[in-house]
């Protein structure tokens, strides 16, 4: 139980320093690298917790798409500190608005840890810890009493996916368009030549 203990405050410390240096390091370059390690060690908690699911999502979804993606698009923007730091007096109202009430959030919430909450009663039994895996735990969970929401968020990402598409599909003079009725009402005789090639004279 101390060693779990003392891997927990360690892993933590690190979480802690490594979202620090997110939002603090110069080169943008290095904020990504420091979330990926973040994510890393995150994923520590998550298996110390006994949430190995969440903590291989954290992983594969995470580090492996998202900041992997966003080291693609800071090293092909070339994006510079002197660039970001442009507009921080401009916007540094406003986010530190949020910033206030992300804390106060944190402060109700931490202010509520410990107090017993009254559980809603489920729609079906919930099976005993020591029969199920963590997977199958949250599926079960997911898909049954939280179904609704979970297709909402999927309908959602969906949208978000149709508007990245029509906004990076604009319009250009020299796009080419698929136009689906020619292409299926067309004839054999206007897209098929035949020749008489004699052996020799072709290409």
């Amino acid at each position: 139980m101390i060693v779990e203990s003392l891997v927990f405050y360690m892993l933590a410390a690190v979480l802690l320093a490594s979202a620090v240096m997110v939002i603090s390091a110069r080169n943008p370059v290095h904020s990504v690298l420091f979330l990926i390690f973040a994510f890393f060690v995150a994923a520590g908690l998550f298996v110390l917790l006994g949430a190995e699911f969440l903590a291989m999502t954290l992983v594969i979804v995470y580090v492996g798409a998202v900041a992997v993606l966003f080291m693609f698009v800071v090293m092909m923007l070339d994006v510079t500190a002197a660039e970001l730091r442009r507009g921080v007096s401009r916007y540094l109202p406003l986010g530190a608005m949020i910033g206030l009430a992300l804390l106060a959030e944190l402060v109700m919430v931490m202010s509520r840890w410990g107090k017993p909450v009254a559980l809603a009663k489920p729609d079906s039994p919930i099976p005993p810890v020591d029969q199920v895996t963590n997977a199958h735990a949250i599926g079960h969970v997911l898909y049954t009493q939280y179904v609704y929401l979970f297709q909402a968020a999927g309908v959602v990402l969906l949208i978000a996916m149709i508007g990245a598409i029509v906004l990076t599909l604009r319009g250009h003079s020299s796009t080419r368009r698929q136009n689906i009725s020619d292409q299926v009402n067309r004839k054999t005789e206007d897209v098929v030549a035949l020749r008489q090639v004699k052996t020799g004279e072709g290409i």
